[in-house]
């Protein structure tokens, strides 16, 4: 249940609103003053950026390094003022801008009755991903996330998110959701790039260079409910304009080993893949690798 927030944030969700009534193209100029904003004037998280892309292409020279912290600043800026556009954005224009290439990947799951979890990353317009799903996919489509703190920006974030008929289930109540729902059909979605935390009990792998802890929720939910697994790739084709590209990680029929951690390594070699093809396009602001593997866990 969405809390209501307090009334002097009336004039930032009609300020909000407002813009979001502007043409794209417009709000693609007011991008450009972001970027300059974020990449020049508050230098926002640039030393994580800088930190992170030198982690994860330890190949590359500082001249592409920069390069590409510049281009993810201005993608980073474009994918705001596309998330704000989706207050207003109806579900027809939303589907002509994103482009599912190969949706019987889910769609042969479906006809089957049968639950999918889809599993995305803070790549290409990640908040695009399920709203689109919604308006393309013939079964319902359900959003795993975490609540923000803030009632006025959870509230306008749900908003945003359910517009195209999806639904939202906060993290913590992830496992009590299927329970109540199993067997319905449906694509529950889950942004399984971010980072698990000690008390997570996470998977360790190498990811970009770098030891990665994973939250194992796919393996165990697929095993449990005996759920296929979907890898969701979106890729920027040109501004305002998304392909996303289907993959099966797992077809929920062949008993999953306990332990091994199969469906998440295999999501983290696709999202690797294609982090390289398009650096620019992921969430290097993001604290992605914050939590050190412990001394006892074995590398894999």
């Amino acid at each position: 249940m969405i809390k209501p927030y307090p009334w002097y944030y009336r004039p930032l969700n009609r300020l909000l609103r407002g813009l979001a009534h502007l043409p794209l193209s417009v709000l693609y100029g007011l991008a450009e003053v972001m970027y300059f904003l974020l990449a020049y004037v508050l230098r926002y998280r640039q030393k994580v950026v800088l930190k992170n892309l030198r982690n994860s292409f330890p190949e590359k020279p500082e001249n592409e390094i920069l390069r590409i912290q510049k281009a993810f600043y201005r993608h980073f800026a474009q994918v705001m003022v596309e998330t704000l556009k989706l207050a207003v954005m109806p579900a027809e224009e939303l589907k002509r801008r994103v482009w599912f290439s190969n949706p019987e990947v889910m769609e042969r799951h479906f006809a089957q009755g049968r639950t999918v979890l889809g599993l995305s990353s803070h790549a290409g317009n990640w908040e695009w991903v399920l709203t689109s799903g919604a308006a393309w996919l013939s079964a319902h489509a359900d959003g795993v996330y975490k609540p923000l703190s803030n009632p006025f920006f959870e509230s306008f974030m749900h908003q945003l998110r359910t517009r195209t008929g999806a639904g939202l289930i906060p993290m913590r109540d992830t496992l009590r959701d299927m329970l109540q729902r199993r067997g319905e059909t449906r694509v529950v979605s889950l942004l399984s790039d971010q980072a698990a935390g000690p008390e997570d009990r996470p998977y360790w792998t190498q990811f970009m260079n770098q030891d990665s802890g994973f939250y194992t929720s796919a393996d165990r939910l697929a095993s449990r409910f005996h759920c296929p697994v979907v890898y969701v790739s979106i890729r920027r084709l040109r501004r305002g304009y998304y392909q996303i590209i289907l993959t099966e990680l797992y077809d929920g029929d062949a008993p999953l080993p306990a332990n091994e951690f199969l469906v998440t390594e295999a999501f983290v070699r696709q999202l690797e893949h294609d982090i390289h093809a398009f650096p620019a396009d992921y969430l290097w602001t993001h604290r992605r690798w914050k939590h050190k593997r412990p001394v006892s866990e074995p590398v894999s």
